[in-house]
């Protein structure tokens, strides 16, 4: 048996220890023959002079050139190469940008060795399977990327949702203990207080240090407050597992609305005001929708590229609008529904008011490969994966509206396919981005 090539990149010295430790096993049955790269460049230098490397486990964040930078570079060099990339729980713009540059898989830092152990067998045996039928699968190139881009996402979202469940569910439930034994002994101190109005100078030395009256007034204020982030994980979490649930062999009723919440709820980081960057109000037209048969996890997809894309728009405008020209216009990004006359059909339009595009890339924004964006921030996969699902999954059009000054539009149209109880109708409301947050 030949042994699997993997080349893991990372900067910290002290994790090609732990790796051939933990590993040790899989390397003394010859499964596993490990390469180190302390770098992008390094990696480039090992992957064009060592033979057949199968899989690249690389730390998005390096000196000298960074884990996106090298993945945007691997397929230059094999696209057979399959990649995971190593970061944290909270990097979700890294993490998307990593998918969109091909990335197999991702795993958090502190990295589990076990799910190390999986992730590395299960990419090795994509590897292995891939190699052997590509000269069969030339013709569905975009079906496998869209394939590997939407397992890849799920994975890690769902693990994200699942991580988080455990000890928030322990917190909420202490929580509730914790506020009901601390009303308890606020009324048994109250009561000390009526009994023993002079409890000695020692204790009323400490009552001024730690100044109770305040203490007692406030300490029902910071119960409610650790609640209430308590339930805004929570909602996160299931907003997490809604994005990610995975899709059946075959297509399920699905409400729209939920799906596009989802999605801006995991790009909710994004939408906030930042350094040198004004917040993004979010204006939401929603209509009375049926359900709609779909493959919901892959509809998601296609909504969170379009609005990331309608961010990435909204940002770039900084470096050409002043702020008072912001003020005087905000930035928005405008989602309205509705369905046919007939309910057959629904639609879903999602518009920015940025800068826009000219003819010429309009014409070419679905096209596979096209991108406007700098190296490492796109891979025109986005767009042509997005239409790729919508058209060809689910039988219905994905168009976009754009002029330069105008913003822009973009337009997915799904049939319903079958009959469904209707959704209830929720108010056209105004979300700005702070809210909720």
């Amino acid at each position: 048996m030949t042994a699997a090539k993997i080349l893991v990149v990372d900067d910290e010295l002290e994790l090609e220890r732990l790796i051939k430790l933990r590993l040790r096993k899989n390397i003394r049955a010859n499964e596993f023959q490990l390469l180190f790269a302390s770098n992008g460049q390094d990696a480039l230098k090992k992957l064009q002079s060592e033979t057949k490397i199968d899989m690249v486990v690389t730390d998005i964040n390096m000196p000298d050139m960074d884990g996106l930078t090298l993945l945007s570079k691997l397929q230059d060099i094999d696209q057979n190469i399959k990649a995971v990339v190593v970061s944290a729980y909270s990097d979700l713009k890294n993490i998307r940008t990593a998918m969109n540059l091909g990335a197999f898989d991702f795993l958090t830092k502190p990295i589990d060795f076990d799910d190390l152990e999986i992730t590395i067998k299960k990419t090795l045996n994509f590897v292995q399977q891939t190699r052997e039928t590509l000269s069969q699968l030339q013709d569905m190139q975009a079906q496998l990327i869209q394939s590997e881009k939407m397992s890849a996402i799920g994975q890690l979202v769902a693990s994200v949702a699942h991580e988080i469940n455990n000890p928030v569910g322990f917190i909420a439930s202490n929580i509730d203990f914790a506020s009901e034994y601390i009303q308890d002994m606020l009324r048994l101190l109250n009561l000390y207080q009526q009994h023993f109005p002079n409890p000695g100078q020692e204790i009323e030395s400490t009552l001024k240090e730690i100044e109770l009256d305040y203490l007692v007034s406030d300490l029902p204020q910071v119960i409610s407050s650790m609640k209430t982030g308590t339930e805004r994980i929570i909602n996160l979490s299931k907003s997490l597992r809604n994005f990610s649930r995975g899709d059946t062999a075959h297509s399920v009723a699905f409400n729209i609305h939920e799906g596009i919440d989802s999605t801006l709820l995991i790009l909710q980081y994004r939408l906030k005001a930042r350094k040198n960057c004004p917040s993004i109000e979010i204006i939401k037209e929603y209509a009375s929708l049926p359900l709609v048969d779909c493959y919901p996890g892959q509809l998601n997809q296609v909504f969170l590229n379009i609005v990331a894309n309608a961010i990435d728009a909204l940002d770039d405008l900084n470096q050409e609008c002043s702020w008072e020209e912001i003020k005087r216009n905000p930035y928005t990004i405008t989602i309205q529904t509705e369905a046919s006359t007939d309910n057959d059909w629904v639609t879903i339009r999602i518009k920015d008011n940025g800068s826009g595009m000219s003819p010429e890339v309009r014409e070419q924004v679905f096209d596979y490969l096209f991108t406007t964006k700098p190296v490492g921030k796109g891979t025109g996969l986005g767009l042509a994966i997005s239409r790729q699902i919508v058209e060809e999954k689910h039988g219905g059009k994905l168009t976009c509206i754009s002029a330069l000054n105008q913003g822009t539009e973009f337009i997915i149209e799904l049939p319903r396919q079958q009959s469904y109880k209707e959704v209830s109708k929720p108010k056209c409301d105004r979300v700005l981005a702070s809210c909720g947050s």
